[in-house]
């Protein structure tokens, strides 16, 4: 029997490791109406929390691949699940606000910004060099599955015994699930398992990286920051952020609730969405291995705009009209990911492909973070989310723009044979 590439157990843990905090990340989203109810807390009170752990969350990414290049993989992991951990267990004694900013704005975030997509983007790219698009768009999905399997566990635990049971169990399950196997199997470079990558016939040995961590991520990002390219998907990734986690993510759980919808009804709409784009963005990876990433990305903030600035008519027609959204913004969720990831590699190069994606996704949740305080700033001036659904959807019809400007790296030159 043909033995299995030691890629695709990767592949495995690390979707599981992602799926977790990315579940856990969007514990926010049900936290919102409880903690409203217990404290009196205002949602702007609490959206500025979220907002600080969106762009926590998103800074942290280059510095994360950086620190992935200098100390592995494991090692940066397993701190972040012990971060993740403390962070949940210590919230369930909080009781000011600033508490909220610290526990899940600073320490949550931080943690789950070290299991993020950029953590995907360099299994993708270290362990393959075939299906690296479909790897890609499987280990983005994680974010969604990540609400489909969490999220209405913990908006249970929230209706059956209140928040506090729902943080505890965040924290045990991050040490007793996910801690074993990244300490068992995970590895940090195919060399390191004497393979070379998944499709190609070399085995090279990694160059070591040296030096201060820190200083080796801003190095490699005021390089990218000549390029045009780079500003033009970190503006397209910025409404993306804007357009997902930090709207819709953090926002449609309790904009379904002043619609009527239970807290357990709202957590399935949002766990139905990932479903959906649990199928779009693998779909999506399969399309980047085969088509031009650019006009991939064009369809998608289109789509996704149009969604988006229909939203506010679907919630009168819940039995219909939110039903096709929920079908039709879940396919286009994060299939932005993958065609994202192909065009900085493609530009950028596969070795810095961890640093500047992960600025890139910086300001995906720097956008995520202005949306999340924006949205909630909105709900409580209007009485209503319209505004900010209406705006975000314009948003993205703008970036399509945006991804129209970016220009491809030339293809290599193949020479003749002497």
């Amino acid at each position: 029997m043909r033995r299995i590439h030691y890629g695709w157990v990767m592949v495995a843990v690390g979707l599981v490791t992602l799926v977790t905090a990315a579940g856990f990340r969007s514990t926010t989203g049900i936290l919102i109406v409880p903690l409203q109810n217990e404290f009196g807390w205002s949602r702007a009170t609490i959206g500025f929390a979220v907002a600080i752990n969106l762009v926590i969350y998103g800074l942290g990414g280059p510095f994360a691949a950086a620190f992935i290049e200098r100390f592995g993989m494991r090692r940066v992991i397993t701190v972040a699940i012990f971060g993740i951990s403390l962070g949940a267990g210590l919230s369930i004694f909080m009781t000011q606000p600033w508490q909220l900013d610290l526990l899940w704005g600073v320490v949550n975030a931080a943690a789950t910004g070290a299991i993020s997509v950029p953590l995907g983007a360099m299994i993708a790219n270290r362990w393959f060099v075939r299906r690296r698009g479909l790897v890609t768009g499987v280990l983005t999905a994680s974010n969604a599955t990540g609400q489909l399997i969490f999220l209405p566990i913990l908006a249970w635990i929230v209706t059956q015994w209140g928040w506090r049971y729902a943080a505890g169990t965040a924290a045990v399950v991050a040490l007793v699930l996910v801690l074993p196997l990244v300490l068992v199997f995970v590895r940090d470079r195919p060399y390191d398992v004497g393979i070379a990558p998944f499709g190609a016939e070399v085995l090279e040995p990694p160059v070591p990286s040296t030096g201060n961590p820190f200083a080796n991520a801003v190095r490699s990002l005021g390089e990218a920051r000549r390029e045009t390219a780079f500003w033009l998907l970190a503006g397209s990734f910025f409404i993306c952020g804007a357009s997902t986690n930090g709207l819709i993510g953090t926002h449609l759980i309790p904009a379904a609730m002043d619609h009527g919808f239970g807290e357990v009804a709202a957590a399935s709409l949002l766990a139905t969405i990932g479903v959906f784009d649990l199928i779009g963005t693998m779909a999506s990876g399969w399309l980047t291995d085969r088509y031009d990433p650019r006009l991939l990305l064009a369809w998608y903030y289109g789509l996704r705009g149009l969604s988006l600035l229909a939203l506010p008519y679907a919630f009168s027609s819940p039995h219909f009209g939110l039903i096709l959204f929920v079908i039709f913004y879940g396919l286009d969720w994060v299939a932005t990911v993958p065609p994202t990831v192909a065009l900085t590699a493609e530009i950028f190069g596969r070795e810095k492909v961890g640093v500047v994606f992960g600025r890139i996704f910086a300001s995906h949740m720097m956008g995520a973070a202005v949306a999340a305080w924006g949205a909630g700033a909105a709900r409580t001036w209007f009485g209503g989310y319209g505004w900010a659904f209406g705006v975000s959807g314009l948003l993205c019809l703008f970036a399509v723009g945006l991804v129209s400007q970016i220009q491809r790296a030339p293809a290599p030159v193949a020479l003749a044979p002497a």
